[in-house]
């Protein structure tokens, strides 16, 4: 296993290890600890930079491999999901931004699917869209453990309030990178027995 795809399975173990931080404390409640809040908010950026490096690795090195054009967008899904799930929970993100973010990514990998399992085979890497609709979660992910970490009390529901506009805007962007993925490959469909 190369370097980037090991990095790629570093951010599916980082998952767990963010989820524990983020559920010691929910935010606006007696439990909350701004600490775990912060802790969680540097493992998801250390999560979030593996993201950037192993594909920047893969291509440098000439190591893209199909593991990896396969294992790395699923990654970026279940750290992403999880964080808008905790994100959720605490009032910041609408069931129905998760709603789209869900139906997006199973329709996405539902089309891989039946592209891996064509007669040639083929591996579908993410396209540019799906690449922004990535960059822009894990950018409001890391706004909103940040901010609220870091403000308290004082500005701290103003940044969750700020948060949940940006959930929309992440919901419109991954609405749009869906709908363009699925018209792209839509051959696979039409050929699918």
């Amino acid at each position: 296993m190369n370097l980037p795809n090991k990095l790629t399975l570093t951010r599916i173990l980082l998952v767990p290890v963010f989820m524990i931080f983020v559920s010691l404390g929910q935010y606006i409640t007696p439990s909350y600890n701004p600490r775990y809040y912060l802790i969680a908010g540097l493992i998801f950026a250390a999560a979030s930079f593996t993201d950037f490096l192993d594909g920047h690795l893969a291509r440098k090195w000439n190591m893209v491999t199909d593991f990896g054009k396969f294992a790395d967008p699923l990654a970026d899904k279940l750290l992403t999901t999880v964080a808008f799930i905790y994100m959720m929970r605490d009032g910041v993100c609408s069931p129905v931004v998760l709603c789209i973010i869900l139906a997006r990514e199973f329709a996405v990998s539902g089309l891989r699917m039946v592209a891996a399992g064509a007669k040639d085979g083929k591996v579908i890497a993410a396209n540019m869209w799906g690449k922004v609709k990535t960059v822009l979660q894990m950018l409001t992910i890391l706004f909103y453990y940040f901010t609220v970490s870091l403000t308290g009390n004082v500005l701290g529901q103003q940044c969750a309030d700020i948060a949940s506009v940006l959930c929309w805007v992440v919901a419109a962007v991954t609405a749009i990178s869906g709908i363009k993925y699925l018209w792209d490959n839509r051959s696979f469909i039409n050929t699918a027995k």
